[in-house]
């Protein structure tokens, strides 16, 4: 299931909740668009402000609706016992693979990470991705480091928040079990062309489409033609513009996000929906 596209929607809220409506009619463009897998509850999906409760009701739901289409959990918590009681359910609703990012409060040491995977991987029947996610853990994996946690057992992917330095270098290092993926939208389609197996999308949780077009096609010209929206999302960050562009579009209710996060609002929610009709996703 580590490869391809990989779409991760938003989990939309209404008054404060888990909107199932909602987020089926979210899922179901993205099966039918034919994805390679879902990646929900990231951080698109605002898994840390859910409880593990609704965590495991809404992999329910996403697994139920996904079909064929494998479905990737995060599992990501503060606390030891959540992450292996996230595990557990993930594993039981049908989850086909999970994701966890090194997540504290406290800014962890490389010892503290190894041993975090080290210990949760062998709680798994599962494949787990491994996030390495500066930008909202703290913590950036060294080659070193990376290296060394997909070699535990059951580490099926390793996912990338920029390109490295050398991908041919690194990637020789790895096992050749573990697949390489990216994030951070803007250069997907950079990494695709270097040889990353997997681009785990946040546009394409909602824009599955264009998405599609940038895996497949042999050059960046698909990607090069949002730049206006990967501006958005350096400018602003993913999640706010998505969940804007959610809201704009009339796939999930305002406020879509959970207290006190906010969609992009004012001047630049104007200046997103110009770029949306001009681009033409909306």
């Amino acid at each position: 299931m580590f490869h391809g596209l990989s779409a991760f929607p938003l989990t939309p809220l209404k008054d404060g909740r888990f909107d199932d409506q909602q987020f089926s009619q979210m899922l179901a463009p993205l099966v039918d668009a034919g994805v390679d897998s879902l990646g929900i509850l990231g951080s698109t999906g605002s898994y840390a402000y859910l409880t593990v409760e609704e965590r495991a009701h809404i992999t329910r739901r996403a697994v139920a609706q996904a079909g064929n289409t494998p479905v990737m959990a995060s599992i990501g918590a503060l606390r030891q016992d959540d992450i292996f009681r996230l595990a557990h359910d993930a594993q039981a609703a049908g989850a086909r693979g999970v994701l966890m990012a090194p997540v504290s409060y406290q800014r962890l040491t490389e010892e503290e990470v190894y041993s975090l995977y080290e210990t949760v991987t062998r709680q798994l029947s599962v494949p787990l991705c491994v996030y390495d996610n500066p930008a909202t853990t703290g913590f950036t994996f060294s080659e070193e480091l990376m290296v060394a946690v997909a070699a535990l057992p059951q580490v099926g992917s390793v996912k990338f928040g920029r390109i490295p330095q050398d991908v041919a270098a690194l990637r020789a290092r790895l096992p050749q079990t573990v697949t390489m993926g990216i994030s951070g939208d803007w250069q997907a389609a950079s990494a695709l062309q270097q040889g990353f197996d997997v681009w785990y999308s946040v546009v394409a949780g909602l824009f599955p489409q264009a998405a599609l077009a940038i895996v497949r096609a042999t050059d960046t010209a698909p990607s090069d033609r949002l730049e206006p929206l990967w501006a958005l999302f350096r400018q602003y960050g993913s999640l706010r513009v998505m969940a804007a562009a959610a809201e704009l579009m009339g796939k999930a209710a305002a406020p879509a996000l959970p207290f006190p996060l906010r969609a992009l609002h004012g001047e630049a929610r104007e200046t997103l929906a110009a770029v949306l009709e001009r681009l033409q996703l909306a």
